[in-house]
């Protein structure tokens, strides 16, 4: 299976990771800065066509840390070559292992920064949100290192250049 993006499915950008049990394509929906506070990213997709320009909807949508890591009916799924719902991928192991260090990256400085911008966890007002929050780092975290994690997460999953 080649590694290819579809630039213009419903204004986005996406990334083929695979075929799941079904046949049915999955894949990457490229980040999109939300709100003008945080990155949308990790969203899996698919369409009710095989060519997903032509596809008129998305007939599933979840998410990296649900569908394709973590625990599950038959153990914990480390990466996506190792998910037993996906029968095809366009990764060597290498490559999805390297996926998914990036993808647990992305999440943990998403969750980082979101926790610098409201200054706590979010659970309930905290009586020290004054002192945790920090605009610098929320803002270094958006503005550099999230953005350095998708590129690499771009070269990955893009097509190689001859």
């Amino acid at each position: 299976m080649n590694k290819r993006t579809h630039d213009n499915v419903f204004g986005k950008k996406i990334y083929l990771l695979g075929k799941d049990k079904d046949g049915k394509k999955l894949y990457l929906e490229a980040p999109s800065w939300d709100c003008e506070w945080y990155w949308g990213f990790g969203y899996i997709e698919r369409y009710n066509n095989a060519n997903p320009e032509r596809a008129s909807d998305i007939i599933s949508h979840s998410h990296w840390d649900d569908e394709i890591v973590g625990k599950r009916k038959d153990g914990y799924c480390h990466h996506l070559n190792e998910n037993k719902d996906i029968v095809e991928t366009v990764l060597t192991d290498k490559e999805s292992w390297i996926l998914s260090e990036l993808m647990k990256s992305y999440y943990i400085l998403r969750e980082t920064a979101d926790f610098y911008n409201r200054g706590g966890s979010h659970l309930a007002d905290s009586p020290l949100k004054d002192k945790l929050k920090n605009d610098a780092e929320n803002k270094r975290i958006n503005k550099v290192l999230l953005p350095l994690i998708f590129k690499e997460i771009d070269k990955l999953l893009s097509p190689k250049e001859d």
